[in-house]
């Protein structure tokens, strides 16, 4: 996300989308990006189809989106890159269930085998051999035509195309490679349907706001809403203990005021799809459904994972999927990462991710008209 993660914790840095020349978003550049094929950091390592399936439809995931987050004074996380991807069946998305989504860290020092000591340039384009999205020049490793991950198996008749599994070789058949098999057109003419719109993820730092006001507005919009619902429910009264209907105003409140608080942080810069705040907190849109320490597991070195950034609901009007009804879906997105950003040797390392969904107002509420 930027060159130097050593921020306070209270610091946050906005990600907005932003249109992008292909060379700037390939691996050689350390994007940040969302959609298209994944830019992968590291070579070697990489996760495997068995990996990378929803845990609900067992379908092959899509790539949603990547976090270029080094951490400065750290050599062995001179390059990190944080990959998140999620499932396109739409039936997945239950109501914070987070096995459709999942987050994997890759990192390496400064000294490598894949890419120069120096930065790369910021004006002169890479050379055309790295534009090819078929296979990684260093490791070899063949990536699928489809999605851009490893693709162990191939087409049998042309031998020139690769996949990560039957699935997407079966989507890619029907999409244009019948025609185009054994042909003289490459597959490059046509372009995966299966990937979300490509776009550069830029950052800027979000700038600090009095926290007073919002106070009085929310608290203002709780004792709204408590005066509503005592006018309207009359006969609820009637059939209800006095403990349960207090207990339900309370968690009515709570849950307005936490919303209230989402839709004004986020009010200034509309637009942001991406929150950073490596060891922050992340901005929830309920009260409902946030995970204690209990729920993030640590990392397998056995150190505590702590938030790095969160996904906002604003990047799915981007993705170009439905928005009525049952779709791809979410109020945010929150990933933890390993404290000590530890290593895996080569290995792709799985990372948590919590989803957190509206409540069915809110869900109204947040949507743009």
């Amino acid at each position: 996300m930027s060159g130097d993660t050593s921020r306070s914790s209270a610091e946050v840095v906005l990600g907005f989308l932003e249109e992008a020349e292909p060379w700037r978003l390939l691996s050689p550049q350390f994007p940040s990006k969302v959609g298209g094929k994944p830019a992968w950091l590291s070579q070697r390592g990489l996760p495997e189809l068995p990996e990378l399936e929803c845990q609900i439809c067992r379908l092959p995931m899509a790539f949603l989106l990547q976090v270029y987050a080094p951490i400065s004074g750290q050599d062995r996380s001179f390059h990190r890159t944080l990959f998140v991807f999620c499932c396109k069946t739409r039936e997945c998305y239950t109501c914070n269930d987070s096995r459709c989504v999942k987050v994997f860290r890759s990192q390496i020092p400064r000294r490598n085998e894949f890419y120069p000591f120096n930065p790369p340039s910021e004006d002169e384009p890479p050379s055309e051999s790295d534009s090819d999205q078929s296979v990684l020049s260093v490791s070899g490793v063949k990536l699928c035509w489809v999605c851009g991950c490893p693709g162990s198996k191939g087409c049998s008749r042309c031998h020139s195309v690769s996949y990560c599994g039957k699935h997407h070789q079966t989507l890619h058949w029907k999409h244009a490679h019948k025609k185009e098999c054994c042909s003289q057109e490459a597959s490059a003419i046509t372009k995966s349907p299966f990937l979300f719109p490509e776009s550069e993820l830029l950052t800027e730092p979000e700038e600090e706001e009095e926290d007073k006001e919002e106070e009085t507005d929310t608290k203002e919009a709780g004792e709204e809403e408590e005066e509503q619902g005592g006018v309207d429910c009359p006969s609820l009264a009637d059939t209800l203990a006095e403990t349960d209907l207090e207990e339900m105003a309370m968690h009515e409140t709570e849950d307005n005021k936490v919303f209230q608080k989402f839709k004004k942080k986020i009010a200034p810069e509309p637009h942001q799809v991406v929150r950073y705040s490596r060891g922050g907190s992340p901005l929830w849109v309920s009260s409902q459904h946030i995970p204690s320490d209990q729920d993030i597991p640590p990392c397998t070195c056995g150190a505590k994972r702590i938030f790095e950034f969160q996904v906002m609901p604003q990047l799915l009007n981007s993705l170009c999927v439905d928005s009525t009804g049952a779709s791809i879906d979410w109020g945010t997105l929150a990933v933890y990462a390993c404290s000590d950003s530890c290593n895996h040797g080569d290995k792709y390392c799985p990372e948590f991710i919590w989803k957190q969904d509206f409540g069915s107002e809110q869900h109204a509420q947040i949507k743009p008209t």
